[in-house]
């Protein structure tokens, strides 16, 4: 079997409005392999995540049509369902990290931001669930999500009541700000006997193994036994050697990770973005990264990427100090290896990067 992208594009100011993920497959081949036992995902999840387009674009003031919030997911829950892909198994509408107000409720809840979700997710769920689809959300493993909203360390429990009373289909778990790998294993099973003691059919999606490569190989066996489909590597973007590159690291990891893949349980390769990224090792350990943006009309748009993903996934393991060269030679600092870097690129425009290897 093998991992297919489908992008959906319509002739308006957001461009390629629909990025459709198969949250996939590399291929199986051990007969009565079991997987989280929820009986959930016995053939790979597919839909549609923000992330990919819309990044955390937050500012709803100036980018009304393309920031995260309840009308850009009722929006897409309306594409997929009247523009067939809903009809082809595209069932899952999932939000992805910034839905989140900066605290908790008095109760120690997560809560939408309420200028962004004024009716809050449960009736996002009801309206996505009106179209016949399904809605996954976003949530984190540590004490603060990637982009540093709420983490669920010290909450598992009450997290997945909340999203069990919402009417969530799907959770995607990340890694980020855990304090040790130990930490982030406890974290991730926890978090998945949490779902199962809610009685709510919930896809758990974790990112267990792409967090424990740093350190050492990952249990995939046990990770199966707590997750729907585990992330292996980091953010694909558009460019055949990013997509190479996830193809290189599955085949040179299948004896790792084929066997445990299977209904229940699959490897996720991640999705794609509308920017090309290019890479050249130089010497001393140091990479030079070029981030062209390939849309040709429109403003400046900002992109997001994990520094995992920045060459071939050693430039910064496990950490790396970045400098800007082009437009504007500027240091941008320290970056471990699970950092989030943002850059701003004007259309067709590129941003060229220096990356220097360093011991921590």
């Amino acid at each position: 079997m093998g991992t297919m992208t489908v992008r959906l594009c319509r002739v308006q100011p957001l461009g390629c409005v629909l990025a459709v993920r198969f949250l996939a497959l590399v291929l199986w081949d051990v007969p009565g392999t079991r997987g989280l036992d929820n009986g959930l995902a016995m053939t790979p999840t597919m839909g549609w995540l923000h992330w990919e387009r819309f990044m955390c674009n937050t500012d709803c003031q100036e980018e009304p049509d393309s920031c995260i919030s309840e009308q850009l997911f009722m929006q897409m829950a309306d594409l997929m369902d009247s523009d067939g892909w809903k009809g082809v198994g595209y069932e899952y509408l999932c939000i992805d990290d910034c839905w989140m107000a900066p605290k908790r409720d008095s109760k120690d809840r997560l809560q939408a931001d309420p200028a962004r979700f004024p009716h809050g997710i449960r009736y996002l769920a009801n309206y996505v669930h009106s179209k016949g689809l399904k809605l996954g959300i976003y949530a984190d493993v540590g004490k603060k999500t990637c982009a540093g909203y709420p983490g669920s360390f010290g909450y598992y429990d009450i997290d997945a009541e909340t999203f069990a009373d919402w009417g969530v289909d799907l959770l995607k778990f990340d890694g980020c700000y855990c304090d040790s790998v130990e930490q982030l294993a406890d974290g991730y099973k926890h978090m998945s006997l949490a779902l199962n003691k809610t009685g709510r059919s919930i896809v758990y999606s974790c990112e267990w193994p792409l967090y424990m490569w740093p350190f050492h190989k990952p249990n995939y066996t046990e990770i199966r036994q707590y997750c729907n489909h585990w992330r292996n590597a980091g953010d694909i973007y558009d460019s055949w050697q990013s997509v190479k590159s996830i193809l290189d690291w599955t085949s040179f990891n299948q004896k790792t990770i084929v066997s445990v893949a299977g209904p229940g349980g699959w490897n996720d390769p991640d999705m794609e973005d509308n920017f090309e990224v290019w890479e050249r090792p130089l010497s001393n350990l140091a990479w030079a990264v070029a981030m062209v943006n390939l849309q040709e009309i429109g403003g400046p748009r900002s992109y997001n990427i994990n520094v995992a993903s920045l060459g071939q996934g050693v430039a910064c393991n496990p950490a790396c100090h970045i400098t800007e060269l082009l437009p504007v030679k500027t240091k941008l600092g320290f970056y471990e290896w699970t950092s989030p870097l943002k850059t701003r690129i004007n259309p067709t425009g590129t941003v060229l990067l220096l990356l220097e290897s360093q011991t921590v």
